[in-house]
């Protein structure tokens, strides 16, 4: 019998050119394990400086748009107590550095089940290792870097976007550039991916519309209102995520477009929804620079907007949880506080006591929101509040 022809051997693979973020992520993975390294030859202690993450270790200026990292300072010197924690920094911080050169991510959760490998070092639960790969986030954001450059990526809907955009991507094996169509999804959307570093833009669009609600943003993708209003269609799906933010603060920079939330008149959709967006958190200041829209202005539903548009009896009164979260918002977010008009519009809230959702709208019909309420509010667009 004749021999069976040995296949040829695979082209190798050409080598990946290391962008100006791998490059930056590299260098302080190794800055770090060298300052380690020279702590222990010199038989110091070795230590680990991450910035304070919360609301008290932040700053808002109105001129910069966005909640800002303070000082503070934690650090984690290694100890009999903190030797497991500084092994898991350590090697979460070597697998980011193999990842890079090899072009590749994680999940949070792979990232977790990884560490089952590692004997006493392993991870117990995922909010154990979801608090160390933070540190380490906030460790690298002071060289302007976040966690997708770091190539961890967290398992979470990005949003979905319909309207006047090309978003261009890339093959990952050849590395051609992808086109991609965002009127021609049919009743679907194109997906915001977990990193969108690499994506480039196509528009000629007025304006994007950030919509809190899929229902909402259903109905609107429905009728083409992207079509008729020559705008950008995103869906939050409620709190936006860290990959939609992003997603739309590089779109509205690159652009030069503006950006519009439109959300439920409540405390959450103020205080945690839009205030997200636009300006960040205080747990996530170390990354607010990159992952808020501080251009982002509030087109509604406002309190003015339930008395403007006769929403009253299709209201829901404010629960405890709701006045707590209003009067919080009043006396302790620096964001609200720097504004005079949303201390207004949150007390007039407080005052009248009920809460309308968008779809609150639908009492004038269907397709009130799209015929009449969106188009009476874009025609005032220096009202809305900031």
């Amino acid at each position: 019998m004749a021999k069976d022809k040995k296949k040829p051997d695979p082209a190798p693979r050409k080598a990946r050119e290391l962008t100006r973020e791998d490059v930056k992520t590299l260098e302080l993975i190794r800055s770090t394990a060298d300052r380690v390294k020279v702590r222990i030859l010199k038989r110091d202690l070795p230590e680990l400086k991450f910035p304070a993450r919360s609301l008290g270790n932040v700053k808002y200026d109105a001129k910069i748009g966005y909640f800002e990292l303070g000082k503070g300072q934690t650090q984690r010197t290694l100890s009999v107590n903190t030797v497991k924690s500084f092994a898991q920094t350590l090697r979460l911080m070597s697998i980011s550095k193999e990842m890079v050169e090899n072009d590749d991510h994680a999940t949070k959760r792979e990232a977790y089940y990884v560490s089952k490998n590692w004997g006493e070092c392993k991870f117990a639960e995922q909010p154990e290792s979801d608090a160390v790969m933070d540190d380490i986030e906030a460790l690298a954001s002071l060289e302007g870097l976040s966690r997708e450059q770091l190539r961890y990526r967290p398992e979470e809907h990005g949003g979905r976007v319909a309207g006047n955009l090309v978003v261009i991507d890339r093959d990952r094996e050849t590395q051609a550039p992808l086109e991609i169509d965002c009127r021609k999804f049919g009743s679907g959307a194109y997906s915001i991916p977990s990193d969108c570093e690499r994506l480039q833009f196509r528009t000629d669009a007025k304006f994007i519309l950030a919509i809190e609600t899929g229902g909402m943003w259903e109905r609107l993708n429905e009728h083409k209102f992207w079509q008729t209003n020559d705008c950008i269609l995103v869906s939050t799906e409620g709190v936006p995520s860290r990959a939609c933010r992003r997603f739309v603060r590089r779109l509205a920079d690159d652009k030069k477009i503006p950006v519009y939330a439109f959300v439920d008149c409540d405390p959450y959709g103020i205080a945690n929804i839009y205030r997200t967006l636009k300006v960040g958190s205080g747990n996530a200041a170390h990354i607010n620079k990159f992952f808020c829209v501080p251009q982002a202005r509030y087109l509604g539903l406002t309190p003015q907007d339930i008395i403007d548009f006769k929403l009253e009896d299709a209201t829901h009164v404010l629960q405890e949880v709701d006045v707590k979260r209003a009067k919080d918002a009043l006396k302790n977010d620096p964001f609200f506080m720097a504004h005079k008009p949303w201390i207004k519009a949150i007390e007039q809230l407080l005052k009248m006591g009920v809460r309308a959702e968008q779809q609150a709208l639908a009492k004038w019909g269907l397709n009130f929101v799209l015929e009449e309420y969106l188009p009476r509010k874009l025609a005032k667009t220096k009202e809305f509040l900031p």
